[in-house]
């Protein structure tokens, strides 16, 4: 798996993840009318074109195509980070995290954050982000739960909590 950055030519393939990860991976946490009102079909490409120019972007591809990506911006903020349903549960997500940690310790950033979906709440959580507030947000008519949430970085290595790695089956609370 190779991890570079956005290119325009990758619009499509990255609204395609977002789209199908949402519709096929978050099933069992939110109905139909939810997801729909957080993808909708047809997706807007203009939407995304605009949005993706507005933040930072890297992708992750494999010899079939792109099969994940994340988008970021300098302050810490993480916005987006989904994988092709096809991928999921195999790295994918962990590795384009670290990635975008690790460009955004390197220029000084101190303090991550992102709002995360039921799905993507325990992938934070094991990267060392802690829940700062549920929320529930209205989109489209719909309102969805998701979680803002927060990790400091320090001096951590990217992709481990600050206050250091956890033991194999334990948890932080």
């Amino acid at each position: 798996m190779n991890v570079r950055a956005y290119r325009d030519a990758d619009l499509s393939a990255v609204v395609r993840i977002f789209t199908e990860s949402v519709h096929q991976l978050t099933v069992g946490s939110y109905d139909a009318e939810e997801r729909e009102a957080w993808a909708p079909l047809p997706p807007d490409t203009d939407h995304w074109q605009k949005r993706l120019k507005a933040l930072e972007t890297l992708v992750a591809e494999s010899k079939e195509g792109l099969v994940g990506f994340v988008s970021f911006e300098g302050d810490g903020h993480i916005d987006l980070l989904y994988t092709a349903p096809a991928y999921a549960r195999r790295g994918v997500a962990t590795v384009l995290y670290t990635h975008a940690e690790s460009a955004l310790v390197a220029r000084g950033v101190t303090e991550l954050f992102t709002e995360a979906s039921l799905v993507a709440r325990p992938f934070f959580e094991r990267c060392g982000f802690r829940v700062m507030e549920e929320q529930n947000v209205s989109v489209r008519g719909r309102s969805l739960r998701r979680y803002a949430m927060r990790k400091r970085t320090g001096a951590a290595q990217p992709g481990v909590p600050a206050d250091g790695p956890r033991p194999a089956g334990s948890a932080r609370r």
